[in-house]
């Protein structure tokens, strides 16, 4: 297929180039029509039709078990972002001094601090070079008897670099040391299968690549380790009958609404609902399809113009950023001179990183070409 360029989903703004879904995504023009209808009806009748909002609150967790390859929407909670994803299970495992966690050297805060922050218990952290021909086998032998989690972004944030996660999952699983991946910079670019990858947590803001808002975010946890993680916060909507607000001998639920603390985002919800309503019409493989063939004619493009390019270029080995430098230009030159000039992307990982999505029209790529 071909996105059509005048899809009404993405109006085109002609002052504007946008190539920034890495950081943070515009909304579909939907996802628009979403909000403003939650809003009006908030307006109009308040919670009145609550129980129908707890339906499209169902429909979101089925589309993000869709969007990782259909897991049971029972392992899927909302939470906040992947920093709060992550944090739940760095302070939900029981650790013991000497223990090791594996991460690489180009992580992201988010997948990095949480991680860091439990040195005070004696925790070590791994930081495992990816520049290797093989990066993968890096992190493998990485792995040794104290170590017990591995925690790794599937897309690089700064380089683009896309890991085989599925062979590190693998290694980790006939170990016995857990797999958490940091699918920020995947879902809604690329297709993704949580069981495919062996993976043991999957955390993923959706304001990226999945088209939605910030502050609300994928926490998957395979069923069999819900209950291993220890609960470091408490509320009304974690536990079984979250509805009988009188009882007094509760239990935890025992699905992944364990990790749901207190009452629902559910403006949130109703947004990134609708933004996945059009992912799961467009189907993975064409967003795949479609994104790759933008970021071939960028590359293509960047390596007319002289550029350097820093991010893969294989197709095996990227995703949706690239991310390069010009001659004669520091990287902060470049960037300053495409913003003035309504370029929007995003100085990283040592140059410019552009990122489009499926529907960028390539008039929008030539814009921006031509400005460098």
């Amino acid at each position: 297929m071909s996105f059509p360029a005048d899809h009404p989903d993405f109006p085109q703004q002609e002052d504007l180039v946008y190539l920034n879904h890495a950081a943070v995504a515009p909304w579909p023009e939907r996802t628009r029509q979403a909000v403003h209808a939650f809003a009006d009806e908030n307006c109009r009748i308040g919670a009145r039709d609550y129980p129908q909002w707890l339906r499209v609150e169902q429909r979101l967790r089925q589309r993000l078990a869709w969007l990782i390859g259909g897991v049971n929407t029972d392992e899927v909670a909302l939470l906040k972002n992947t920093s709060e994803g992550l944090s739940v299970i760095a302070q939900g495992l029981t650790w013991q001094a000497g223990d090791q966690i594996v991460i690489s050297d180009q992580e992201f805060p988010s997948n990095r601090i949480p991680w860091q922050a439990l040195a005070q218990q004696g925790v070590e952290v791994i930081e495992v070079s990816l520049d290797a021909d093989d990066p993968e086998q890096a992190v493998i032998d990485a792995l040794g008897e104290k170590t017990r989690l591995v925690s790794l972004s599937a897309v690089q944030y700064g380089s683009g670099l896309l890991m085989n996660m599925a062979r590190i999952g693998q290694a980790c699983r006939e170990r016995d040391i857990l797999f958490c991946v940091d699918a920020i910079q995947i879902l809604g670019a690329l297709p993704f299968d949580a069981r495919e990858a062996c993976a043991d947590f999957v955390v993923a803001d959706g304001h990226k690549w999945m088209l939605g808002p910030e502050g609300l975010a994928l926490f998957y946890c395979r069923q069999e380790l819900q209950s291993h993680l220890i609960l470091r916060q408490h509320g009304w909507h974690m536990i079984a009958r979250a509805g009988d607000y009188t009882q007094n001998q509760w239990q935890i639920a025992d699905n992944a609404k364990r990790f749901e603390c207190g009452s629902p985002n559910m403006l949130g919800i109703h947004a990134l609902d609708a933004s996945l309503s059009l992912l799961q019409e467009t189907g993975m493989q064409a967003v795949q399809s479609e994104l790759q063939a933008r970021v071939q004619y960028l590359i293509d493009g960047l390596k007319q113009k002289g550029a350097t390019l820093l991010s893969p270029t294989s197709t095996e080995r990227r995703a949706g950023i690239v991310t390069f430098s010009m001659p004669h230009e520091s990287p902060a030159e470049t960037f300053q001179r495409l913003k003035q000039q309504g370029v929007v992307c995003a100085e990283r990982g040592g140059g410019i990183r552009f990122s489009p999505h499926f529907y960028t029209a390539f008039s929008v790529i030539d814009r921006a070409l031509g400005l460098l």
